[in-house]
Formats: C-alpha cells, structure tokens, sequence
C-alpha cells in the first residue's frame, strides 16, 4: 500500500490518493494536531470514510511512535551518555503534554445509525490498520439473555438487565469478566454483528463485553444519538475528556442536537404513569393489610427493587396529579393553536408540581424503584413507558441550571433561550400507537394538553461536548454547503473548513435545471401550483421522455409523501402511470420501515435483470432512500428532483424556529453569529435537494445526470445553495426537447467511455429449487410475497395467486414477472407485440419461449399497442425535427424496432 507523508505524519493509504483526498486527510491532521474543530464537505464517492480513518489511526501510530522514541532518548541519555545532549526524540507531539501511551487521545467515530457504522468497520478492514475496536449498541440490540430480550420496550429491558446484574443471575454477564480479555474477542474488528455471534458463541453478554472492549479501544464506534444525548453518555458511560470526535454524516447533526434536547410531554403519557402507580399502591396497600406492617425490603431482598413506604407511593402520585393539572390549567386561544412561552417558564410549571433542583433527586429515584421493581412481569398495567418518560424528561429538564441562560454565562444563547416551551391541544390523541387494551382504555378517555419544551439551537448540545473537553470535534458528510452557514448553526468556532471538488470528470455528470415540461407547462412544487392538473400532467410527460433516455434506474424525488401519492394518484386516473409502468417499472418508497426493504430489493432486482430497461423509484427528499442507500452504477444513472421540499410552513415547530433564530440575529452583539430564519427555511430545502442529488455519483467511475424539474430552481440564489461540485456543471434548459436531445448525447458518450460496471445477479441462485421453480408454468408462479407490495408496486399488480411457497420461490416469480416491463404475463391485453428483450430474457422452463413480433394469441391487437407500433414506425422511419434518440433493430426480418413505447406524443 502507498504511504505519503503530511504534516510530518506518514499515512499508509490504500491506493495512490487523488488530489482531494490528500487535500481532505491534511485538514484532518491540522484539526487533530492543533485540537482545533473543523467542518470538511467531500461529495459522496471521494472516499472520505477511507480517508478519515486511515489519517486518523496514522496519527495515533505517529503519537505512539514519538512516545517510544523519546523513552528510548531519555534511556540513552541516561546510561550512554550521560554529558551529553541528544536531539532525537526531543521531537514535540504537535504541543501536547502526552508523557505516556494511556495519554494517547481515542477515536470516537459516530454516524446516524449502526448499518452506516457497519460500513465503516467494513472500510476498516481494507486498510493495513489494525487498531483496538469497540463498538457500542443498546440493549435492544446486543443482549442474548432470552428472558430480556422478550420484553416489550427497551426501558424494560435496560431495567430488568439491571436487575440480573445487580444479583449476578445473568451467566452471560458474569461470564464477561474472566473472558474479555481473551485474545479472540480482543484483537479482531467486529461490527455489531459480529459482536452479538461471538457472544453467542461464547455464552457472554455482549452489551458489557463492548464496554469492556471501550476501556482499551483505540477507536469506539457508535450512533451519534449516543454522544448528543446527555442521558446516553451517562448510561453508556463515555468519557469524552481528550478525545477526537468525528461525526460523519453531519448533515443530520442539526436535527440530532435538537431533538436530543427536546421532549413532548402528552396526556396520555401522564395517565399511564399514573395508572402504573395506582396499581403498585393497590397492591403493596394489601401487602400492608395482610400483616406486613413496612414495605421496607430487607437489604438481601433485592427482587424487586422497592424500597417505598405507602406515603412516597402517595406523595408521587399527587406530584403527577399537580404536573397534570397545571398544564390542563393553562389557557389556550382556542381551536388547535397552542400557546408559546419562554423557556424559563419550564421550571415555573414544574415547580407548580413540586419538582425543583432540590426535589428531583429524591423523585427520579422513586420513579426508578417502580420501574425496576415491574420490570420483566408479565400481565396487564406493567406498561411503564410513561414513567420512563418522565423520568427522562426531568433528567433533560434539570441537567442545567437556569441562571446558566443569563448575560455573559456562556457563548450563545443558554439554557432559557434556547428553548420554547409550547402548549397546544392534544389533537392527535386517536392516533396514538397500538398498545394494549388497558392503556387504551384510559388513554381513550384523557384528552388534554401537550406540553413541548423544545430546543431551537444545535449549538446547545455542541457547546456540551466542548465543555465535556473534547479535543478535536470534526463534522463531515458529503452535502453540508453552504458550510459557512453550517458553522453557525452550530455555535462553536470551526478554524479549518473544507469544500472539496469531486473526483470524477466533466463527461460523468451532467445536471440540468427543466423549468417548463413537454407542453410548455411550467412545472412547479409551489403550494398554490402543485396540485394543479396542468402541473401534474407537464411533469408526468416530462418524466416519460426522461424514462426513454435515461439507461437503467432512475431515481424520482418528490418534496413530501403527500406530493408524491397526489402525483401517483393524479397518474393513475390519466393513464400516465401505465404508460410509465411499460417504459420503466414504478417502485414507490413506502411511509413504514416495515416493507421498504422488500420494494428496494424487488427495484435491484429489476435493475439488474437480464435484458432490463430498468425501473423507476418514487421516493421522498429527507425519506428512507434519500440517504444512506447505495444507488451505484446502474442503480441510480439519473435523479429527478420535482420540487423545492420546504418544511411545513405553518408547522409550530417551524414557526417558533425562524421566530428564534430571527431573535438572536436582532439581539445586540449576536448580529452575524446568527442565520435569519428566512436564511434557516431556505437551507433546509437546498440541504434535502443536495443529499438526493449524492445519490447519483457513488464512486470514481460511476456517472448520472440531475434533472431539477422546479422553475424556482432557475434562480441564482438558489442554485448557490447547490453542492460546490454539481455548480459548474449546471445548465438552464427552456427547450425541453434540448433537455431529451443533450441527455441522450451525454449518455452515449459516457457508455462509450466509461467502464462497464459489473452488475449484481438479478435474484439469489434458486440452487436446489432451480429445478422445482423451473417445471412451474407462469401461470401458478407464487406471488404472496408479491402481492404484498401491489400499493407500492404496481408492476405486480394483477398477479395470479397461489399457494405458500418459499420465500426465495417469491422472489423469482416477482423477479419473472417485472422483468418483461409489460402490464399482463401474456404479453398485454389481446396479445401484444413481445420486444426482443423479453423473448431473450424469457426463463427456460416456462412455457413456450415466443419469437420476437409473434402475437401470443389470436385476437386482434390493443390500440394501446397499434399506437405504440405506429409510433415505432414514425420514429424508426426518420424521427422529428430535433430529435435524437438510440434505436434498436429486431432481429426478426422484416420487422423494425425503435424501443418502448415513447411519451413524447402525450
């Protein structure tokens, strides 16, 4: 592997790096060497997960290194030549006191969840480094003892874990001490995954054998929500005094910081809690009466936890009982408007309660008797998440003081003004999720109030991790411009900030700004205008056309979930959705996580097919596939961005959030050091628009095109909020047949020059079932799995049933019947014209393969299919003025043929 040398430290990097990536690995060791933050935008596919790690383990080795040789100096000094002067390893560890290797900063790598940290881990192992690594997880997800992992909530969980603990009846923790140490669980790199099979393998805990591994670890890895929340660093027990803290992915930071550091306070929460300690004062109220005169538990009496007479039971109770009614006692102007208060007002309501800096104490250990105590029984009324609740809400409320928000305590606004505390009608309280009949029977009848106390300034939790004496903190992510804007946002100084150019060239990428459709509508994702049937039409004439040119996926981004089912149902009236469905299979991201996964593998899965024309996925800016999924290659070869997707304009959260920052930008002497909320309202729209734009470029040699199908996208204030790297690439079209013609040019082109990527098998090797699979007739292909994506795939739609099969026997009929573009198995109604690439891709074994141009049955063609020959033929015979597109000829004589059917005459 190549090593280079920067700033005096020598990086073993995998492969020769590109300009960029030396350029980014120098800001890296200027943050760490002079324990200063910094602020690096690289593009996705430059590298900057490989870079990060390998500049950041390099300089750890490069402080060990200077460690050793100056212990070797200070020997020979003082045997060998004792009058003597030596000048090696009198070298300065970039101006640090570190006297010995424990001195060594640690790593903390944080990004948003554990499947980006897995790929990071995956990274890791690529490179010649073979640091001490720990990576960090919940509960929830590490522990294998099966009594806790049966427990419904994770609060449950934690507090019956504790429980085990406490009286050592859990063998998987007690096996952790006498067998962390071993050489097998401390050396190797283990993502999460991992972790969890050695314990299993090893019958140890885990969850303690990672915070074993944390104590020794040169680099711990974890979601970031555990460094933001003061509550998880506690309870995860992270030091962070000296540290190097990297967040990659901090384009979601802002969001983190606030919502780490806000809470919704419901009535219902209010009225389970007070359930579950009706019941814990009902039953210990018949212990008393059957003869136990105190509750006190002996000291070896640990089972349950409590250690409360019946007067705490009563006492806490009216504490909940006076917390409820203060809130019920505020007034609101009336319908479903709330009220909005200073953030000081907070303490004013909870001492209403009697709970202040004195009391808290006293009250959170109370609550946390009868949790534990009700952890892990079973039955009605041991739901106690609303307890937990509350306990978490003190904890967040009371973790600063209040006099902390006062002149000159601190840079930035303090504890009162970061937050707004707002009261509004508890409207969505139908709505609440599933729980279990008892719950749903109080909560039916409690209507009230909510109490919101929320953080307007992501600054609040940055400064905490600045005052818990972080070392360097480095925020990277591929979309963060305006990085100027990005540093205000978060309060704290940034010296080195970077915007690196990307890696690829000028020919592989191409972006353009589509103002108006096919019809000279103009298209526009503006509230008054989005719904409107001319706009709807323009833009799904423009994406037939645009489905024609571009090869392979095709991603579509529409500004909310909303927009996007009003676009698809408008589509579906009109026909658009059909004609879509025969150029490029619709594939629409799900709201719920629960069957996203299955429609992102049925759209690879179609991708990938052999002879494929690709498929289109529909999804949300700030959704589910906007970040984070891998869109390479053929995957993703062009993104449609249909509009600007602004926040809720007249959300609360978003009202009170301009009113703040427009605050602190007009106080005296925070002129500057603030965004205006107008400023805020437009970036978080660039910022979505940029993170879907990334999905396009994933590495070196990959390339795509960017459609920016919104006319308020021709604005020059707004394309300055695109990405660095996309700005010069950007072109106005108000021709839209120039858009068709130049992206045609611009991916015949890129095909003739560019690599061919390797792409992925279409479904998983049938293997022992191939031959099960392959005596089945179309007709009686399963599709259970199928069937269950018909709302968001409608190329499955129709299908026919039949019995439960295997799922991997699913996944080949659904694969079987996308994989033809067509809207029926037999070809389309009436029997249609069959395209070459279905008859090459027609699976063996089932049924008669069709010859090209051959009808299917006797009857008489659809017009749907003597419109889309006749056009065939039109194109095929000289095409239109202006228009260039690849034509295909059948290899059946006689007979010519142009492609799918095109849009164009829409």
């Amino acid at each position: 592997m190549p090593k280079i040398t920067l700033n005096g430290v020598t990086v073993d990097f995998p492969f020769q790096p590109y300009k960029c990536q030396e350029e980014y690995m120098t800001k890296v060791l200027e943050c760490l060497q002079k324990k200063v933050n910094g602020i690096l935008e690289s593009p996705t596919g430059t590298g900057k997960t490989l870079c990060l790690l390998c500049t950041t383990l390099a300089w750890q080795e490069h402080l060990r290194d200077t460690i050793s040789a100056r212990k070797i100096a200070e020997r020979a000094r003082g045997e060998l030549f004792p009058h003597r002067a030596l000048s090696w390893g009198d070298a300065t560890l970039d101006g640090d006191n570190i006297a010995c290797y424990t001195d060594i900063p640690k790593i903390i790598y944080a990004s948003r969840t554990h499947s980006q940290l897995t790929q990071v881990i995956s990274e890791l192992r690529s490179t010649s480094y073979r640091p001490r690594v720990c990576v960090l997880g919940s509960r929830e997800q590490l522990c294998i003892h099966p009594e806790v992992k049966r427990q419904e909530s994770n609060h449950m969980q934690v507090h019956l874990c504790r429980r085990k603990v406490s009286s050592r009846s859990c063998h998987f923790y007690n096996n952790v001490e006498e067998k962390s140490l071993e050489q097998e669980l401390a050396t190797p790199i283990l993502d999460i995954e991992d972790l969890v099979k050695s314990g299993q393998r090893h019958k140890l805990c885990p969850y303690y054998l990672s915070r074993s591994l944390a104590q020794q670890a040169d680099i711990i890895f974890m979601p970031y929500n555990y460094l933001l929340d003061a509550k998880s660093r506690r309870a995860h027990g992270i030091d962070l005094k000296g540290t190097v803290v990297i967040f990659d992915e901090a384009h979601n930071v802002e969001k983190m910081c606030e919502e780490a550091a806000s809470f919704d306070l419901t009535p219902h929460d209010l009225a389970s809690g007070l359930d579950v300690i009706d019941q814990v004062l009902e039953e210990q109220t018949r212990v008393a009466q059957q003869g136990e005169l105190h509750l006190e538990l002996s000291a070896s009496s640990t089972s349950t936890g409590l250690n409360m007479e019946l007067e705490d039971l009563a006492k806490l109770k009216m504490i909940l009982l006076r917390l409820e009614g203060a809130i019920d006692a505020v007034e609101l102007p009336g319908g479903d408007s709330g009220i909005t208060k200073p953030g000081s007002y907070i303490f004013e309501l909870f001492a209403e309660a009697q709970i202040t800096f004195q009391s808290k104490g006293c009250i959170l250990d109370f609550l946390d008797q009868i949790i534990q105590h009700l952890a892990g029984r079973a039955g009605l009324f041991t739901n106690t998440a609303g307890l937990q609740k509350l306990v978490d809400i003190i904890q967040s409320v009371f973790s600063v003081d209040p006099a902390e928000g006062s002149p000159g305590s601190m840079v930035g606004p303090g504890a009162s003004q970061s937050y707004k505390v707002h009261i509004h009608p508890d409207v969505g309280h139908r709505r609440v999720a599933q729980r279990s009949d008892a719950w749903n029977i109080t909560a039916a009848r409690k209507q009230g109030k909510v109490l919101s106390y929320w953080c307007f300034s992501p600054g609040h939790s940055m400064r905490e991790l600045v005052r818990q004496g972080v070392r360097s903190l480095v925020l990277t992510s591929g979309t963060l411009a305006p990085v100027s804007s990005f540093a205000l946002e978060m309060q704290i100084p940034f010296p080195v900030c970077l915007e690196n150019p990307h890696v690829i060239d000028k020919h592989q990428i191409w972006v353009g700004i589509v103002p108006k459709g096919p019809d000279g509508a103009q298209l526009s994702s503006a509230f008054d205008k989005r719904f409107s049937e001319e706009c709807l039409s323009s833009l799904g004439k423009a994406l037939g056309n645009i489905a024609r040119v571009v090869p392979h996926g095709l991603l579509v981004f529409f500004p909310s979930y909303p927009v996007m089912e009003k676009s698809l149902e408008f589509w579906r009236a009109r026909d658009f959705a059909r004609k879509l469905e025969v150029l490029k299979p619709l594939f629409v991201e799900p709201r719920s996580k629960g069957g996203f996964s299955e429609v992102m593998d049925a759209y690879y899965a179609r991708v990938a097919a052999p002879g494929s024309s690709g498929a289109t996925f529909l999804a949300v800016c700030r959704g589910k596939a906007s970040e984070g999924l891998d869109f390479a290659d053929v995957n993703g070869r062009g993104v449609i961005v249909t509009g600007l997707p602004y926040p809720p304009r007249m959300d609360p959260r978003v009202v009170l959030k301009m009113q703040f920052l427009d605050e602190m930008k007009g106080q005296g002497g925070a002129v500057g050091q603030f965004l205006s909320g107008h400023d805020w309202y437009r970036q978080q729209a660039s910022r979505a628009v940029n993170q879907a734009i990334g999905r396009v470029i994933r590495h070196r040699h990959d390339y795509g095109a960017v459609f920016l199908c919104d006319h308020r996208f021709t604005c020059a204030d707004t394309r300055a909020q695109l990405p660095s790297w996309v700005r010069p690439h950007v072109k106005v079209y108000h021709n839209f047949g120039h858009v068709i013609r130049d992206v045609a040019q611009f991916f015949r082109v890129a095909q003739k020059t560019m690599p061919v990527p390797t792409i992925p098998a279409a479904a998983p090797s049938l293997g022992e079932e191939g031959a099960v699979s392959a005596a089945v007739p179309p007709s009686s292909l399963p599709t259970r799995k199928a069937m269950s994506l018909d709302v968001h795939v409608p190329s499955l739609r129709h299908r026919c049933t039949g019995g439960p099969q295997s799922l991997r026997m699913r996944r080949a009929a659904c694969v079987w019947s996308m994989s033809r573009g067509l809207s029926r198995p037999s070809g389309g109604p009436g029997g249609c014209w069959l395209p070459w690439n279905t008859v090459n891709s027609w699976p063996r074994g089932l049924g008669m393969r069709p010859s090209p141009g051959r009808r299917h049955a006797s009857a008489p063609p659809c017009q749907s299919c003597v419109r889309r020959d006749q056009q065939m033929n039109r194109e095929a015979g000289g095409g239109r003025s202006g228009w260039s597109m690849p034509r295909r000829r059948c290899r059946q004589p006689g007979r010519r043929w142009a492609g799918p059917s095109c849009l164009w005459w829409l």
